[in-house]
């Protein structure tokens, strides 16, 4: 009788045995299947985050080289076009002078010509966007600049602190678009008189800082004047970077995009490393 409840009580905690086993089988189980969809999730959501940067990124590209574009075909019509046609009135009237005047004229059609072409050589330099990666963020802004500074539409200033270093050909392409689009909305909108911009590199944060001294406009998300502004803080997210847009009416409009080099970003361009320039 003993005996055989004995092997009753050991069939018990065989049986018990088996069920906790098979518990912590299913325990164990249930735990890789949430484990490798979680790494799955996580890997759709990098491979969408890098398909949304490839996007942005051919979207600032095209949004670049169609400014560009716009802008040649301005310094074309209002300068160049200009130059050369006053060089051939020049060129014209030099049979009704004498010889002095005519070498005279025709040294000034030849300084007129040559600054022409150099303007033409520039021009072309800037149709595509690989200047951008070529020269730099810092020398790229500078160049748009003193495009900017000629035509005397609103005065223009820069101010780099720090010593300068790459940032990477992408994140510095969609930084030059982010200038790029605040300085249109502040020809466009804002009906300033200065624009500013500040660029401060430090090892511990990259700054770029765009002022002007407009009407601006109220912070309320509503009230920012559309997509482009939206686009910024879009474009600087994908990038690693925080935009931070702060205005008021009558106060001007302050944009600010900061990166900080030694914080691991959750960006698609995570491959461009810093380096000194």
């Amino acid at each position: 009788m003993f005996h055989i409840i004995e092997i009753q009580e050991l069939y018990i905690v065989l049986i018990l045995g088996i069920l906790l086993f098979a518990l912590l089988a299913a325990f164990i189980l249930h735990f890789i299947i949430l484990y490798k969809n979680k790494q799955l999730t996580h890997k759709q959501e990098q491979e969408q985050l890098k398909s949304n940067f490839r996007q942005e990124l051919l979207k600032a590209r095209n949004e670049i080289q169609e400014q560009t574009l716009l802008n040649i075909s301005r310094e074309i019509h209002d300068n160049i076009t200009q130059v050369l046609s006053f060089v051939k009135l020049n060129l014209a009237m030099t049979g009704d002078l004498d010889r002095h005047q005519q070498k005279e004229r025709i040294g000034e059609s030849r300084m007129l010509v040559a600054q022409a072409i150099s303007d033409l050589r520039d021009l072309s330099k800037s149709i595509s966007f690989e200047h951008i990666s070529q020269l730099g963020l810092v020398k790229t802004i500078e160049i748009e600049i003193e495009r900017i500074s000629k035509s005397g539409i609103i005065k223009v200033a820069l101010s780099v602190e720090g010593d300068v270093y790459t940032l990477g050909d992408k994140r510095e392409l969609v930084l030059f678009r982010i200038f790029q689009e605040a300085l249109n909305n502040t020809l466009k909108h804002s009906k300033a008189s200065f624009f500013k911009i500040s660029l401060q590199y430090s090892e511990l944060l990259f700054n770029l800082t765009i002022e002007d001294d407009g009407i601006g406009f109220t912070t309320d998300t509503s009230q920012k004047g559309g997509s482009g502004l939206k686009n910024m803080e879009n474009r600087a997210a994908l990038i690693g970077a925080v935009a931070t847009i702060n205005s008021m009416p009558g106060k001007g409009c302050c944009i600010k995009i900061t990166i900080d080099p030694f914080i691991q970003q959750a960006y698609a361009d995570g491959n461009d490393s810093y380096s000194s320039g």
